[in-house]
């Protein structure tokens, strides 16, 4: 198993993943923000599906989903139908205009990675798929389930070496 050292390091290397993530951001639209783009994505990789879990799959309340979907539906990229089991609800369904769009974000994201990725070999790019999947899955669905972190033990100190100096003052 891996040592401390190399946790600390994934950790900080995982960290400097927004700057990709930033980097891909720049390549939307104008007129398709981030929300916009995962909320497409979610509907062209899961098909039609109810807010409530586009609101899970986004991991984020109801409101924020409501947003990106009144964006969306706006520049008519998805339709909002009635269930036919729940006449309260809707179902959200890619238009073909919102087909095309998602089409046009993964070709941006797609040509992005072509040239920020020019000199690694096909074996690295399915490396990193492979490792990257695999991370992914030794997390699981962190959208439903939290995880608890245990709090590191005290350390045992004697009573002798006991201060009440503050962090200040050390």
């Amino acid at each position: 198993m891996a040592g401390q050292a190399q946790f600390e390091e994934l950790a900080r290397q995982l960290s400097a993943i927004g700057a990709v993530k930033r980097d891909m951001g720049r390549i939307l639209p104008s007129d398709c923000p981030a929300g916009s783009a995962a909320v497409l994505t979610l509907l062209g990789r899961h098909g039609d599906m109810r807010m409530s879990k586009l609101a899970e799959l986004l991991a984020v309340d109801m409101s924020v989903t409501s947003r990106h979907v009144a964006h969306v539906a706006a520049r008519g990229w998805i339709e909002r139908l009635p269930d036919p089991a729940d006449k309260r609800s809707r179902i959200l369904r890619l238009t073909p205009t919102g087909v095309d769009r998602l089409d046009d974000l993964y070709r941006r994201t797609t040509h992005l990675f072509a040239e920020r990725l020019s000199d690694w070999t096909d074996d690295e790019v399915g490396q990193l798929i492979r490792l990257m999947t695999r991370l992914r899955d030794s997390f699981g669905d962190c959208r439903t389930s939290a995880v608890r972190i245990p709090e590191p033990a005290a350390p045992v100190v004697e009573e002798t070496t006991l201060t009440t100096r503050t962090p200040a003052s050390t």
